[in-house]
């Protein structure tokens, strides 16, 4: 089959490698119909390039039809719709039994202590190949597949169910605005512009904070009023809210923001060391750039919640404890627990009023063959890019 692999860093290819075959009874091979790029797949370049191997399969948010299932599987049969998590979950262990699929007790990553394992996403989650390919292998497929009954709609009314949309959901949840309260959203790529959408569809009056313009006019489309970052957002944001502050920041940039050359260079300078010394520091050292995480803290009214669903990878990155303290923040964070918020939100998804937006938000579509310039363009925010989907 074709696949998106992993090959040194800064440099992703397409490559014929051998299918997947079932290795567990409980496993399904999925033929992959569309897969998108994920704003965390860009890390894969060179930041987290120290925990990859070359030929590692990238991608993590696919659907498409089941080809062959194991003897085990009772739920899925070959010609099945579904849409796959990112996480790899059990659904029987104590933590995904308390809906915390993101820390699956079965398929951690002890080696690194790390949580659940996830598709295409570096040895620190398990080095399970990706969905950027023609086929892929899915473990637990009795639980973690979303079963589509409707075969007619087309695939983007439901491939973000895989990652950024139930991401969106928890990072809004998680921010815990009170009624009728005030939501900022820090970043307003795929992820973002899920939540501000999730903000306004829950009533709250949202703020969305972003330097491209592109992203600014998408969000503003689904009535978010916005502001600029390459200007003094903050003080306006102030401006707007009483002089306070929202009452809820979500954070959907994480570790590669804008505004911070010299965390920038140590981040592009890890990926040029030997791996054990590179690993070493990304286990050790502060290689994020906070700004967006910093302007976040500084932002939230006191009292106030900042939501982290941006992607940190820094075991040593600084944070104001003082002003964090003196504030009475609270911060909540974590990967998405996908299967928890299917619930929630497979039926906002299946509404012919479309209230999430879903079928607005891919920019870009290109063959699977097509995938390393799409990275380019997607990581570069060429031509408008905001969101990249793969047709294998």
């Amino acid at each position: 089959m074709k696949a998106l692999t992993w090959q040194a860093n800064r440099k992703v290819a397409v490559e014929t490698v051998p299918d997947p075959v079932i290795q567990e009874p409980t496993d399904a091979i999925i033929r992959i119909t569309s897969t998108a790029i994920c704003g965390s797949d860009l890390h894969l370049l060179d930041v987290l390039g120290p925990f990859l191997n070359k030929g590692d399969i990238l991608g993590h948010e696919p659907m498409g039809i089941v080809e062959e299932v194991g003897a085990g599987v009772t739920k899925l049969k070959p010609g099945d719709r579904v849409v796959v998590p990112f996480n790899i979950a059990c659904g029987t262990c104590f933590m995904c039994k308390r809906g915390l699929q993101s820390q699956c007790e079965t398929t951690q990553v002890h080696e690194h202590g790390s949580g659940a394992a996830l598709f295409g996403y570096t040895e620190l989650y398990g080095s399970v190949p990706g969905g950027q390919a023609e086929l892929l292998r899915v473990p637990f497929a009795d639980y973690g597949p979303i079963k589509i009954e409707n075969t007619d709609a087309p695939d983007e009314r439901y491939l973000f169910l895989s990652d950024i949309l139930p991401t969106a959901w928890q990072g809004v949840q998680y921010a815990n605005v009170p009624a009728g309260g005030t939501l900022a959203v820090v970043g307003l790529g795929p992820v973002g512009q899920f939540a501000a959408r999730i903000g306004k569809y829950l009533g709250y009056d949202v703020i969305g904070i972003e330097g491209v313009p592109e992203r600014r006019a998408m969000a503003e489309r689904h009535g978010v009023a916005t502001l600029d970052w390459t200007k003094d957002a903050r003080e306006e944001l102030r401006e707007r809210t009483g002089g306070r502050g929202p009452d809820s920041v979500v954070d959907a940039v994480g570790m590669e923001a804008h505004g911070n050359p010299v965390a920038s260079a140590a981040q592009q300078a890890v990926g040029f060391l030997p791996d054990p010394l590179a690993k070493l520091a990304m286990k050790t050292a502060g290689m994020d750039r906070l700004d967006a995480l910093l302007g976040s803290i500084d932002s939230v009214r006191r009292g106030g919640t900042v939501s982290i669903s941006g992607v940190y990878g820094g075991q040593g990155s600084p944070l104001p404890m003082l002003t964090m303290f003196d504030k009475q923040l609270t911060l909540r964070m974590g990967q998405c627990n996908v299967k928890h918020w299917i619930p929630d939100l497979l039926p906002l998804v299946e509404d012919s009023s479309d209230p999430l937006g879903v079928m607005d938000l891919v920019t870009d579509r290109a063959p699977l063959s097509e995938a390393p310039a799409m990275y380019e363009k997607f990581k570069n925010k060429q031509d408008g890019c905001i969101k990249v989907v793969l047709q294998p």
